[in-house]
């Protein structure tokens, strides 16, 4: 098995977790699978960076001595979101020549600036992600999953969320039984399915201005296994039901139906992982109907069934 030199760009006003939690993926990794990864860090001009935090890092050397990667990886933080027009110079020539392009959180915004991720989907933390799309319209940005991949184009959404893209990879490379062990030493689950959504159903959508709309909204989340038809929700509103879904579409951004879905997929998600209730009493108490819905509904949107979820997800009992 070839080494693969996994190269991580430092840079002032990086975003300290960005950086530390994939390289503690691939340096644990390595540890366990020995000969898989070379683990190599750079900086400008090979000194300490600080981060936006206030922790200061020190790079293996300077960017003009790093070796050609395998996996190149370029985190967040304030210095990405204004990235030095040397690294800018330096991705453009250096970063087509990498197997792999990864960026952890707005990490993707210096790609995109190199003109690295042109025509790709991609992702970065839920803030940035208007900004991105509107600075670079030859980008496909998803604002949802957390980790992306697009042929050799990896990105992931905020800070943890690259814990969870190194460990996809290190899967890719090494296999599940590796990744596994590395996952348990780092008390993580194994990785979040790719589309999971970056936040809530809530978050997602926005509060409507008008009071009826606002209460419909907290009553869906409520009341997930009641009736949450348009025209149940507009009786709820006072209004007719084409009034009622336009102004609630106008208000918070999203269809009565869209935040239906989230809502009983965040409550059925919750309920697998916090109890042991049986699949049938989660499906009644999420409003799904039947177990095929929501199965139908977690394989579209998180990619994985139920029982696979609460695999994942539901710590194991004590003892």
């Amino acid at each position: 098995m070839a080494q693969r030199t996994l190269l991580l760009v430092l840079f002032d006003g990086v975003q300290s977790l960005d950086a530390t939690g994939p390289m503690e993926v691939f340096a644990g990794a390595e540890k366990r699978t020995p000969g898989s990864y070379r683990v190599r860090t750079v900086s400008l001009d090979g000194g300490p960076v600080r981060t936006d935090s206030g922790l200061s890092l020190v790079p293996d050397g300077p960017l003009a001595d790093a070796p050609e990667p395998d996996t190149l990886l370029v985190p967040g933080g304030e210095g990405a979101r204004n990235p030095d027009p040397r690294l800018l110079r330096w991705l453009r020539v250096h970063g087509p020549r990498a197997r792999r392009l990864v960026s952890v959180c707005t990490g993707a915004i210096p790609l995109a600036r190199a003109g690295l991720l042109d025509g790709r989907r991609v992702t970065t933390h839920w803030a940035y992600c208007n900004e991105l799309a509107r600075e670079h319209p030859a980008v496909r940005v998803d604002p949802d999953p957390i980790f992306v991949r697009d042929g050799n184009v990896a990105t992931s959404a905020g800070v943890t969320a690259g814990i969870d893209l190194a460990l996809a990879l290190v899967e890719e490379d090494l296999g599940r039984e590796t990744a596994l062990a590395v996952a348990r030493y780092l008390v993580v689950f194994l990785r979040r399915p790719a589309n999971q959504a970056q936040f809530s159903a809530r978050l997602v959508a926005r509060t409507a201005r008008r009071g009826p709309l606002r209460d419909v909204q907290e009553w869906i989340e409520g009341h997930p296994d009641g009736d949450l038809g348009v025209e149940a929700l507009a009786a709820r509103a006072a209004l007719s039901p084409r009034h009622f879904a336009r102004a609630f579409q106008a208000e918070t951004g999203t269809t009565p139906g869209r935040y239906v879905d989230r809502v009983r997929l965040e409550h059925a998600r919750s309920r697998l992982e916090d109890t042991a209730e049986g699949i049938g009493q989660v499906v009644r108490a999420s409003g799904y109907g039947t177990p095929e819905a929501m199965r139908r509904a977690f394989l579209r949107t998180l990619g994985v069934s139920p029982a696979e979820y609460r695999r994942r997800f539901r710590p194991a009992p004590a003892g």
